[in-house]
């Protein structure tokens, strides 16, 4: 599994997604992912809606494997239903 996480500086939900993401690449040998800061990559609102594929409010936007999964407390949810070794 890889996951993608686009985040901002100073947003303490894609802190806390990146740090799920540690703890299971740290976990599991089949989990890896990108973190890609929004402001340091020149990633617009309107380019992170055309890769969603809706309207976008708020980051952290988070996909497996090419799924879009949602936020931070959407891939806590799906880390907690989908991987064993996750635990809240």
């Amino acid at each position: 599994m890889f996951a993608v996480i686009f985040g901002r500086p100073g947003c303490p939900y894609c802190v806390r997604a990146k740090e799920l993401a540690e703890k299971l690449t740290a976990e599991r040998e089949d989990f890896n992912f990108r973190y890609v800061d929004i402001h340091a990559e020149g990633i617009t609102k309107a380019d992170l809606e055309k890769t969603v594929g809706k309207p976008v409010e708020t980051v952290p936007q988070i996909f497996v494997d090419s799924t879009h999964i949602g936020g931070c407390t959407d891939f806590e949810a799906w880390a907690k239903a989908n991987l064993s070794l996750y635990t809240a």
